[in-house]
């Protein structure tokens, strides 16, 4: 996957598909506090409206919730707020400033307590840690599962370790991220939440130093494999995802994820991950019922502790179990 340079930090060009879409992704999770969040706006200008999301894990297993839409018929990169939160770029391709003053909807993801409000308020600052890479959505759209996934996900798409500072307050708390880490993505083209039969993406941050993004996912035509490492200073593509799954009794929920990431030097990454919790966040599109596991995980990788997301999409049947059986 090529680094890509700043243009791409900013707006692309709108095509003609009516789901055209371009969205923006944060994570971040600090240790120390046990806190830190998982956010996405996506403008869809040929719908007329901008989303937004913005989940805080809160220390412990609660996760306060933020969401709404807006009217927003032209595309926009600097107009990207909703629901009381925003996304500011300060330095294209180099730092990015989250801020929020809202009220949230909190759910304990352990079950133990029930669902209340909060008023959430935020002010965190993303810097880069390494170039971003991906693909600029340009030239053909390949065969078989390639061409596929740029019509269900996006045409063009990029991905970004960095490090994070600044607070979260909830409940009267405020937590000063101390040593908190993430990656961000961003996705311009065609986005159909009910397309991918599945898919398994990774998020992980070991130290400053290496960081893990990429995907498996499942098409009509096939799986394809996308990803990268950034180890020793320098990036490397993924060719290879080999991925297996430890499952709640529900069979549904990933509880462990042990990954053998294979790069285009032959190199095979071993990541054992072990998941903290686990935020569903559904979609329905029509007769599709799509539910995306985002999963916080403590990874381990030759012998060094790091932290970032298991995330797993399925299709559901009429009783609620994944189309695609969970490896």
């Amino acid at each position: 996957m090529p680094i890509l340079d700043e243009r791409h930090d900013f707006a692309h060009p709108v095509e003609d598909d009516t789901a055209w879409s371009e969205s923006y992704y944060f994570n971040a999770y600090d240790p120390v506090t046990d806190t830190g969040l998982f956010t996405r706006i996506g403008i869809r200008p040929r719908e007329g409206t901008l989303d937004g999301g913005l989940s805080v894990w809160l220390p412990g297993t609660e996760l306060a919730t933020v969401h709404a839409v807006r009217p927003q018929h032209e595309m926009t990169d600097t107009a990207l707020e909703v629901g009381g939160f925003r996304y500011e770029r300060r330095e294209p391709m180099r730092e990015w400033r989250l801020t929020c003053e809202a009220d949230a909807w909190v759910q304990d993801l352990a079950g133990g307590r029930a669902p209340r409000t909060t008023r959430l308020a935020m002010d965190v600052t993303f810097r880069a840690l390494a170039p971003a890479v991906g693909s600029d959505g340009q030239g053909s759209d390949g065969r078989g599962a390639s061409a596929a996934t740029r019509q269900i996900v996006g045409k063009g798409h990029l991905e970004q370790a960095g490090r994070w500072t600044g607070w979260i307050a909830a409940d009267g708390r405020r937590h000063e991220l101390g040593d908190a880490r993430g990656n961000r993505d961003k996705s311009w083209g065609p986005r159909r939440w009910g397309g991918p039969r599945m898919w398994r993406w990774f998020s992980i941050n070991v130290g400053d130093d290496t960081h893990f993004g990429g995907i498996r996912i499942g098409t009509d035509a096939g799986d394809l494999h996308r990803g990268w490492v950034w180890r020793d200073g320098e990036a490397a593509s993924i060719r290879h995802w080999d991925v297996q799954s430890e499952l709640a009794a529900d069979g549904v929920t990933h509880t462990r994820t042990r990954v053998r990431a294979t790069d285009a030097r032959g190199r095979v990454h071993v990541l054992d991950g072990t998941v903290l919790r686990v935020a569903p966040v559904p979609h329905a599109v029509g007769e599709r019922r799509t539910i995306i596991n985002e999963g916080l995980a403590r990874w381990t990788y030759e012998g060094r502790t790091g932290y970032g997301i298991a995330e797993y999409l399925h299709q559901l049947d009429a009783a609620g179990r994944p189309l695609v059986p969970i490896e």
